[in-house]
């Protein structure tokens, strides 16, 4: 459908006819044009009949909608929300749906608003026309309260989030978010049992609590736990590409500071796993990433000293993007790209993973093991640059 509105925009003013599209809205005047990528928007306000667009390239500002001014804005709003959605990886329909207050406290710092809440599988989303839209991922869920008239969730890096004023809809969505909270502990338990059917309950228990969703773990606390289960990962690892990078790993930095991840691959036709590995440098400053199935490439950030830190900020940047690995590698350049929108707008909303992309250092082509090797040592000995 076509609107007709007044404009005032850094690109475009006057008479405009407004075009709502699957990935941008576009205002065209008589002599000028202006596309503006939903995946570009920051917020979209609506006061005194003016709808306002705030974008990477400026604000823009339609008015004289008459009495198409909220049907546009909800149109407008309803769009932008199905690309947010895209960009956070949630498919299918919400389980429980409500609307009420949000708080919460992460890498972003500290949020507040109204907006509509979602129960999906294994999240919550919380989807103001902004960029404090959030996914809560269900399985890095440490903590639940559910007493009185609010759901107060406690993540695993110090984040919580708090939805309130959700009125008859406080119970159904306290109950459904257990709910799947407990299936994907059961989905976890099965998955690592699978893999080393040697284990005891109490073990496994352990093992999933420690690799919710098959993110990575230290191979040394998994041995603690359970060596078998270790020896069962590391055999898995050795069939990989990632064998020799493995072994280089060890011989480099120990094998008990080495993190190793796995996650069931639902593609019939490929390996039944994906497995990746988290090494630091000797002294810390860097973390180096290897996946063991396509790549043919390592990759470096600077971990700052605190390798078991981002090595935790890793997983949930994985489990944001549903591991699609390009988005944490991407330069930024690539990323505003179009065919890269998705990746663009979880960026903004996923502090994880702003943190991992910003920490990119560079990476190291597979091109014979020793050359391999030379060329990563030297990139952990080079100096550090913001």
């Amino acid at each position: 459908m076509e609107y007709t509105a007044q404009a005032a925009s850094p690109i475009v003013s006057g008479e405009v006819k407004l075009t709502i599209n699957e990935n941008s809205l576009t205002a065209a005047a008589l002599f000028d044009i202006a596309e503006i990528p939903l995946a570009e928007i920051n917020a979209l306000q609506l006061a005194n009949y003016v709808v306002t667009v705030r974008a990477d390239s400026g604000d823009y500002t339609f008015s004289c909608l008459g009495n198409w001014c909220e049907p546009f804005f909800d149109a407008l709003t309803g769009a932008y929300n199905k690309a947010v959605l895209r960009s956070l990886f949630v498919s299918g329909d919400p389980i429980v749906t409500a609307k009420g207050d949000y708080s919460y406290t992460d890498g972003s710092g500290v949020t507040k608003g109204a907006a509509p809440v979602y129960v999906y599988e294994n999240s919550v989303i919380s989807l103001p026309p902004d960029l404090g839209a959030r996914r809560v991922p269900l399985c890095f869920v440490t903590a639940m309260d559910n007493a009185g008239f609010e759901l107060a969730l406690r993540l695993d890096m110090e984040e919580s989030y708090t939805y309130s004023k959700l009125g008859y809809d406080t119970g159904p969505v306290g109950a459904e978010v257990e709910k799947r909270i407990r299936a994907l502990r059961e989905k976890t338990l099965a998955a690592v049992m699978e893999i080393d059917p040697a284990l005891t309950t109490t073990q496994a228990s352990q093992l999933a609590k420690l690799m919710p969703e098959g993110a990575a773990a230290p191979i040394g606390r998994l041995a603690e736990i359970a060596p078998s289960f270790a020896d069962a990962l590391e055999s898995k690892i050795a069939t990989t590409r990632a064998a020799e990078s493995y072994a280089a790993f060890k011989e480099l930095c120990g094998h008990a500071r080495i993190w190793i991840g796995f996650r069931k691959n639902e593609a019939a036709s490929e390996d039944p796993y994906l497995l990746w590995l988290i090494a630091p440098s000797p002294d810390g400053r860097f973390a180096t990433v290897e996946f063991a199935e396509a790549d043919t490439a390592t990759f470096v950030y600077r971990a700052d000293g605190d390798f078991d830190g981002f090595a935790k900020k890793l997983n949930r940047a994985l489990e944001a993007v549903s591991f699609r690995r390009e988005a944490i590698r991407l330069s930024d350049d690539e990323l505003r790209k179009p065919e890269n929108a998705d990746y663009y707008m979880a960026s903004k909303r996923t502090a994880a993973l702003q943190f991992v992309r910003k920490n990119f250092t560079g990476r190291v082509i597979h091109s014979g093991a020793e050359t391999w090797k030379r060329k990563l040592t030297d990139l952990w000995n080079s100096p550090q640059t913001d």
